[in-house]
Formats: structure tokens, sequence, C-alpha cells
């Protein structure tokens, strides 16, 4: 693998980027085009229970997904907590947001500090401060 950096860090996970999301979502799009082609008839029912089950399935795909997602800020967070801590002996700024504090993990210790105060002072976006990171510090473990 090569060297991680800003643009090359994104990870897609296969079996829920181009297996599972996409199956759902054509399942979704096809009940919903057999219960307009239903509506009226006297299987408007039967249509209406197919979408009602495809709906339900995508929303438990995309919501496992969402979950995940939150659960894996939350652990950054505390590990950015932790990483400022051993540094320097005080948690984060309460004012850094997630986003933000996402985008810091990504820095070395050398230049956390500086970023980070810059993060706050400028209102950087989570983009923006991967953007200015020179010595990127790579997360090869997260999901």
């Amino acid at each position: 693998m090569s060297v991680q950096n800003a643009k090359n860090h994104a990870r897609f996970h296969p079996p829920f980027h181009f297996v599972s999301a996409p199956i759902a979502l054509l399942t979704l799009i096809g009940a919903g085009v057999n219960l307009y082609e239903a509506w009226g008839a006297t299987t408007q029912y039967s249509a209406s229970l197919i979408f009602v089950l495809a709906f339900l399935v995508f929303m438990s795909i995309a919501l496992s997904r969402l979950y995940a997602l939150k659960v894996q800020d939350r652990v950054i967070r505390t590990e950015e907590n932790l990483r400022s801590y051993a540094r320097t002996g005080a948690l984060l700024d309460s004012r850094l947001t997630i986003r933000q504090i996402i985008g810091l993990r990504f820095a070395s210790d050398e230049e956390y500090d500086a970023l980070a105060a810059r993060a706050i002072a400028e209102s950087l976006s989570e983009k923006e401060i991967k953007a200015a990171i020179t010595n990127w510090r790579a997360d090869s473990y997260r999901v």
C-alpha cells in the first residue's frame, strides 16, 4: 500500500459500498415502481408490503453504517483526548468540533497543537485541516 495522505486516505468497504447499499437502493426503487404500477389494482396491498419491506431493509443497512461511523467518531474523540492529555496534560479544547478532531487525528505531534489552535481560530473544516497537514500520521486501523 502506498503512503497514506490526504488524497488517498478514504476507505471503501466493498461489501457495503459496492454490494449491500446499491442492491438495497435498487430494490427500494424497484419496489417503488412496482407500487406505482399496482396503485388501484388488486395487487396494491402486496405491492405496498413489498415497498415497506424494501424500505425497512434499506434503512437497516443505512443505519447500521451510520451507527458504526458514530461509534468510530466517539472512539476517535477519545483517542485524541488521550493523545492530547499524554502530550500536554490537558484534554482537547472544547471548542473543537468532532469533524475538526477527526481531521486533526492525521496530524503529527509536531504540528498538532498549532493546527488545533488554527482550526479553532479560523474555523477550519475537516477537509481544510487535512490539507494543511504537512507530516501525515497514517491511520490504517479505522473501519
